[in-house]
């Protein structure tokens, strides 16, 4: 039997079987046992040859495959990265964006662009932090630290300190 055969059986015997069945409600020449029996003994015989075509398919390896990496450890072996950002124009956003959808700490610094695209770009960053589930605080006067979500910051900067400038 070739490949295609045996592919097309697989996926074909199915609706064959419907048909079979369905069929024989409509002839009821037969004894109730008999269709009974028919219908029992389809179902079995047609399992078992598409666990056949499966096998002769997809041969299973005898020889076990490890391939569950933890997460964490991943994670740790590439190290953890900060960017520091200081944009001059709002189209680098979009970079900013790009550091934080590939897991890396980004400290912004907008201390040298006007206020007016500042803000646009905190909005912009605002909204790809709350899409990657991540986190945006204000560390400085103009300054922010944008996380992704497997990055975590504790504590806090007294807002004393940050209204002082």
């Amino acid at each position: 039997m070739s490949m295609k055969n045996k592919i097309k059986n697989f996926f074909y015997l199915e609706e064959e079987l419907e048909e079979e069945i369905t069929q024989a409600p409509i002839q009821q020449q037969q004894p109730v046992q008999q269709q009974q029996q028919i219908q029992s003994v389809k179902p079995k015989k047609v399992m078992k040859e598409r666990k056949a075509a499966v096998q002769e398919i997809f041969p299973q390896s005898t020889t076990p495959t490890n391939n569950i990496v933890s997460l964490q450890a991943a994670m740790n072996s590439k190290g953890a990265k900060v960017v520091l950002v200081e944009p001059r124009v709002y189209a680098e956003a979009q970079d900013i964006a790009e550091h934080l959808k590939n897991k890396r700490a980004t400290i912004v610094n907008l201390q040298r662009i006007e206020r007016e695209q500042g803000v646009r770009i905190i909005d912009f960053l605002s909204g790809t932090v709350y899409a990657l589930a991540g986190d945006i605080q204000r560390i400085g006067k103009d300054i922010f630290l944008c996380t992704p979500e497997n990055v975590e910051v504790s504590g806090e900067i007294s807002n004393f300190i940050l209204d002082d400038n």
